[in-house]
């Protein structure tokens, strides 16, 4: 772990949200919510270009390793993922059409690994050397703002909520990943989040605001 490269890992996360909120502002007007697809796509390249140039296999690997630590913290990742249900149940009939469900579910699918590998795998390698606390709040900070680009284009990913929302997953996941030193329930906890959050759904705005 050069300097070089800790200062560009480190530097990373502000590249991609400034070009998230880029492509948001710039093709928002033409293809409108659907430019969430455009922004998953960037961002999925950009967050594997950092995963395989500035990690090796043995760090992936380990990443994945089984858990350590007590069930309890994996246990808690695991509430984390199922609390969107209430929202998943309510709305669920949004995802009758194709070219909703598809994105949806490719989306559930291949999102929490490249997340995770990077918010919680590299950023959190290239910041071991800090104290926990602080590099669990950096790596919340910034994985909540990078989901703020959403709120450009659609309402309801707009304001505050999902700010919070993805603050407070992004700080109980640091602090599992820290606890147990694997990402595996992790992922699935994340998996859970993009599954019951109706993702495609919400980003196209195809229901309204609900107090849950």
């Amino acid at each position: 772990m050069t300097l070089t490269n800790k200062k560009i890992v480190l530097a990373s996360p502000f590249l991609i949200i400034t070009l998230n909120f880029a492509i948001a502002f710039l093709f928002g007007g033409i293809i409108g919510k659907w430019v969430f697809i455009p922004i998953i796509l960037f961002e999925w390249g950009l967050f594997l270009f950092f995963i395989i140039r500035y990690s090796n296999y043995e760090t992936r690997k380990r990443w994945l390793q089984k858990s350590k630590g007590a069930i309890r913290w994996n246990l808690l990742a695991l509430i984390i993922g199922i609390l969107p249900l209430p929202l998943f149940l309510m709305h669920y009939e949004t995802l009758a059409i194709w070219h909703v469900w598809l994105p949806w579910i490719l989306l559930a699918l291949m999102n929490p690994w490249l997340e995770e590998f990077y918010w919680r795998g590299l950023l959190l390698e290239y910041t071991k050397n800090w104290p926990n606390g602080l590099a669990i709040v950096f790596t919340s900070i910034v994985f909540a703002a990078n989901h703020a680009v959403f709120g450009v284009n659609s309402e309801l990913n707009s304001g505050f909520t999902v700010i919070i929302s993805t603050l407070i997953m992004g700080l109980v996941w640091g602090l599992v990943y820290k606890k147990t030193a694997s990402l595996k329930w992790i992922i699935f906890a994340h998996f859970l989040v993009d599954f019951f959050n109706l993702s495609a759904a919400s980003f196209l705005d195809l229901y309204e605001k609900t107090n849950w």
